[in-house]
């Protein structure tokens, strides 16, 4: 009895704070249906490793070190970039990159898009973030949760948990967060654009050589992003190469869900109170959102610039669905067009600016690694 009322004088009112916290994601994942696979076991891994004297972390007990069974799967599954890598497969086997070859041009949305990811370097830098926090903190622009995991682990960042937390939430908040910043930066006008898809014509050796070009081709350009890149491309190979229909499949369900539910947890280790609530905690929350809304923008206005010299009017509202969040980005839009023209489809171009957004994304994130580790 007496250890029970010790352990209750050991709780701080910052631990109830981080219950509060883990309640929230587990009301926004059942509730709400935010990216549930990952913000409820987040959600409850804040819960857990906040109770006073829990034996999920690791901890010092009458002077004896003991293990924690989450800091053995972060050490196991984060700290060496196993489980993001993983679940780069799952996530390139769901995608269908034939609207992006079908339009190629639309590659050039994905990487526009990737504006707000060096704007929030150099203001995390000028706010006094070391280089390798300010590169771990830009990446959420991405709104890539598995490329921040990588980015931010790669350069063992101080603030893994808040930059997770972050990635994911402004990815679950892509619905309410993109239609204002589409609807200032357009006018109606141009919001009524339409774009006409003539259909696919693309064939299943071009499909198959797509993965295996594009993984040479970043593996040139920017060697450090070949591990994402390539286990994304591994994915979609699986996916189109006709032959392992079972394994594709497996991917794209299992994998990718026992994957997204151990990240849920195992990110929890780095959700201790005394670490988590911090005034840095809530810059990166600030700079993870100004890194998404100037990404978002930097698409929108590339589409605007487009206009100004192609006789052939693009959509410039597919430019916000360059962001990596897919495809709840090439919902919105398509949404968003429809509300402006019951009969003018966007869905098929902004999926295509959608996964060019993905390749770019995680290009972006070698980008970073070779210009930071020397």
């Amino acid at each position: 009895m007496e250890a029970i009322f010790q352990n209750f004088s050991n709780l701080t009112w910052q631990q109830v704070v981080m219950w509060a916290i883990g309640g929230i994601l587990i009301y926004l994942a059942i509730k709400k249906d935010m990216e549930p696979s990952l913000l409820l076991p987040m959600g409850f891994g804040a819960i857990l490793v906040n109770i006073p004297m829990s034996g999920a972390v690791t901890q010092i007990i009458d002077g004896a070190k003991e293990i924690g069974v989450l800091n053995v799967l972060f050490d196991g599954g984060i700290a060496n970039e196993l489980f993001p890598l993983l679940l780069f497969i799952g996530i390139g086997a769901m995608i269908d990159f034939e609207p992006l070859l079908t339009n190629p041009k639309l590659m050039l949305f994905g990487a526009a898009a990737q504006f707000g990811i060096f704007a929030t370097l150099v203001g995390a830098s000028l706010l006094g973030f070391p280089l390798k926090d300010a590169a771990s903190i830009a990446i959420i622009g991405a709104a890539d949760g598995p490329t921040s995991i990588f980015v931010a682990n790669y350069l063992h960042s101080n603030f893994l948990g808040p930059i997770i937390i972050a990635a994911y939430s402004y990815m679950a908040l892509v619905p309410i967060v993109q239609p204002p910043i589409i609807k200032l930066l357009t006018t109606k006008k141009e919001r009524r654009i339409r774009m006409e898809y003539t259909g696919s014509s693309v064939n299943q050796t071009t499909k198959i050589l797509f993965p295996i070009i594009v993984t040479v081709i970043a593996g040139v350009f920017a060697p450090r992003s070949v591990a994402l890149v390539g286990f994304l491309m591994f994915g979609n190979l699986i996916r189109e190469c006709g032959v392992l229909g079972s394994l594709s499949e497996t991917a794209q369900k299992v994998l990718a869900n026992l994957i997204t539910l151990l990240l849920g947890l195992t990110v929890a280790a780095n959700m201790q109170a005394e670490s988590f609530l911090t005034l840095r905690t809530l810059m990166i929350l600030a700079l993870g959102l100004f890194a998404f809304v100037f990404d978002t923008a930097g698409g929108v206005i590339f589409g605007k610039i487009i206009n100004l010299f192609t006789k052939k009017k693009v959509n410039p509202m597919i430019g916000a669905a360059g962001i990596s969040a897919f495809p709840m980005a090439s919902r919105v839009v398509h949404k968003m067009g429809l509300a402006e023209d019951k009969t003018n489809h966007l869905l098929m171009h902004a999926a295509g600016a959608n996964v060019a957004g993905q390749i770019a994304s995680v290009i972006a994130g070698g980008v970073l690694l070779s210009l930071i580790v020397k």
